[in-house]
């Protein structure tokens, strides 16, 4: 073999181990790319409410799920890990449904809920309906209430038997007019953290004030 053909040998031989290098280096940059966990997205399946009408849970996710949440309730780092959106309604004595659509979109650290309520109630003066600690906060120029709640924990049996329910951790909650006038209906932000430590206003009211304004119809229904 001559100098000059072992050198060829040599050199092949140093660029494809830099080559076989450089595409393990490639398939280990896209694999930890695709281990990375993506933000939850609210389901598209649902259409919108035609303009003017009542807001669905699929707007109220849509509006909640914003990329800045994370940033607003003061953990930028975390990631959304639940967003969901649901049409639902209750019964009032009168045999009336009323409709409650809402959103929920849940972190490591805090879950917020975003709500509508079509009661034709006004917000302003409820706060004798809502604890002790409830007080007039107003919101973006709308009459609201700033009060405590607690969400409920639901415990199921590991035996097949019947699940039960129990107080679970402190939450924050503000209800806002529906439009300046408070001619009826609300919505409501509600926040509570995993740890069971109670919510800061300050958080609360930061949300609120960025999220309410970009619902659908919100600055027409002035």
């Amino acid at each position: 073999m001559t100098r000059t053909s072992a050198w060829g040998q040599a050199l092949a031989a140093v660029a494809l181990v830099g080559a076989l290098g450089a595409g393990f280096w490639g398939l280990a940059k896209t694999s930890a790319a695709e281990s990375e966990p993506k933000p939850a997205t609210c389901s598209d399946g649902e259409t919108p409410a035609p303009k003017g009408k009542r807001l669905t849970g699929a707007q109220l996710c849509e509006a909640l799920n914003r990329p800045d949440l994370a940033a607003l309730l003061g953990t930028p780092t975390e990631i959304a890990k639940t967003a969901s959106g649901s049409d639902s309604s209750f019964g009032s004595p009168g045999g009336k449904k009323i409709a409650t659509p809402q959103a929920q979109v849940e972190f490591e650290t805090y879950t917020v809920t975003l709500a509508a309520t079509y009661d034709g109630l006004p917000v302003a003066g409820s706060e004798a309906l809502l604890g002790s600690d409830a007080r007039p906060q107003k919101m973006l120029g709308r009459p609201g209430v700033l009060y405590s709640d607690r969400t409920i924990e639901i415990r199921f049996r590991l035996d097949g038997g019947d699940a039960d329910s129990g107080p679970g951790v402190p939450a924050r909650a503000l209800t806002v007019a529906q439009d300046t006038k408070d001619r009826g209906g609300s919505v409501d932000v509600t926040l509570w953290r995993a740890d069971g430590g109670v919510p800061e206003d300050e958080v609360l009211l930061r949300v609120a004030e960025r999220v309410l304004q970009t619902l659908p119809g919100w600055r027409s229904r002035g």
